[in-house]
């Protein structure tokens, strides 16, 4: 794993990126296309916009599936995920391949096989992926399943991770944020050729330390990140505050 500490979530979302447009630009020199696993989420929106800024990338090459998508949640809800990824990456890029989790489907376990499926017929190439204030990682929170094989799961979401949706404005309250979602599985995450973490501000600076420090266990789920021998992790120097010397460098 390598972690790299940036000044602040701009700079970070800016050297997240072209690291990102490397990965997607290589993946299609060499194989004629890219497939990327992408996160939403406030922590993810300074590096999508350094990304769709990034020089060369042929985005008709390239094909999207997402991380995880709350259940019983419509489109147009401004905390719809499909539509971040409409509003921030896939319009402003001209993108056209692309698999949306519907979550407000009447039967969500079987959006999740299908997109499954789609997943698992070719390597992803690269993962953008976050740390939760919980240490979830995608919507898979403590503790999370680290056996299962399938590649997108149902899973019940935790106060935690709930209160963090409203703290960053998704929604007015507690009772807003939907119980269940869709979540790609933390072995599915793994299997990524490459991974990056962009993890900024200073409220994930506990889930970081305990990711990156403390063991490796289901109760710090992105803890096994520190397992992919492609790992790179984006801080800030907000989010790396409370690690030890080792561990924070700057570039």
């Amino acid at each position: 794993m390598v972690v790299k500490v940036l000044a602040d979530k701009t700079t970070l979302g800016q050297a997240a990126a072209a690291q990102a447009a490397t990965a997607i630009r290589r993946a299609i020199a060499e194989q004629g296309r890219a497939r990327i696993v992408v996160a939403t989420g406030t922590s993810q929106i300074d590096f999508l916009a350094a990304l769709t800024q990034a020089n060369a990338v042929d985005w008709q090459r390239v094909e999207l599936f997402h991380l995880d998508e709350y259940i019983g949640l419509p489109i147009t809800h401004p905390a719809s995920f499909r539509k971040y990824l409409l509003d921030r990456l896939i319009r402003r890029t001209g993108m056209t391949d692309y698999h949306f989790l519907d979550g407000d489907r009447p039967d969500p376990l079987q959006v999740a096989q299908q997109i499954g499926r789609e997943l698992n017929s070719a390597p992803i190439d690269v993962a953008f992926v976050g740390i939760g204030e919980n240490g979830h990682l995608a919507f898979n929170d403590p503790p999370a399943d680290f056996a299962t094989e399938q590649p997108y799961l149902i899973v019940n979401l935790d106060e935690a991770c709930r209160r963090q949706q409203v703290g960053e404005g998704w929604f007015r309250d507690l009772s807003e944020v939907p119980r269940q979602a869709i979540s790609m599985s933390v072995r599915q995450i793994l299997k990524a050729k490459e991974i990056l973490a962009v993890v900024p501000e200073a409220r994930k600076a506990s889930a970081v330390k305990a990711c990156l420090e403390g063991a490796i266990t289901a109760l710090a789920p992105a803890s096994i990140l520190r397992t992919h021998s492609n790992t790179s992790v984006y801080l800030d120097t907000g989010s790396a505050s409370l690690l030890s010397e080792p561990w924070q460098f700057s570039t």
